[in-house]
């Protein structure tokens, strides 16, 4: 089974798009992992926050639904600087740090244990909620490639594939 988790920014939708692209890389990491995602056929999404869905429905296209693979639409906080959304939080890089170690090796011990509440003043909720139900979702990792880590607008956003045994 194979795992792809990409950010819910409104941004990775055309209607958003501009001449002057300021997330390209981001952009060219999700479509290469959700290609790679539907190389084994469909995939079905879980998402968190309101508009995730259109980001779901927009990657998967008419591949959506009931497949093997699973897309998973979510963003860590949203409180990484001055002009992120919910301005700095000095507890953001930390919280940020743990859930995108815990992406990076695969760690679903790690996500099931992700604290909702700092989660929620860190404006990372519900998406933290949709990270911690993949957890026993899927079967052990066995191979991980992060594709994007970073933080733009100050919200942090990663692009993930995980390969998972049965």
């Amino acid at each position: 089974m194979r795992v792809v988790f990409v950010p819910s920014t409104l941004a990775l939708l055309p209607a958003y798009a501009s001449i002057d692209d300021p997330i390209s890389d981001l952009r060219e990491a999700v479509d290469a992992a959700v290609a790679w995602l539907l190389e084994e056929g469909p995939a079905t999404a879980l998402w968190g926050s309101g508009s995730a869905h259109r980001i779901a429905e927009h990657l998967l296209g008419e591949r959506g639904g009931h497949g093997p693979g699973l897309l998973v639409v979510a963003n860590g906080s949203a409180t990484r600087t001055e002009k992120a959304p919910g301005h700095l939080d000095e507890r953001a890089a930390g919280f940020d740090a743990a859930v995108g170690k815990a992406l990076a090796e695969g760690d679903q011990a790690a996500l099931a244990a992700i604290d909702t509440d700092l989660a929620d003043e860190l404006w990372a909720m519900p998406d933290a909620d949709v990270l911690r139900k993949v957890a026993g979702r899927v079967g052990p990792v066995t191979d991980v490639h992060v594709d994007y880590d970073d933080a733009p607008y100050g919200v942090q956003y990663w692009v993930v594939r995980w390969q998972c045994g049965s």
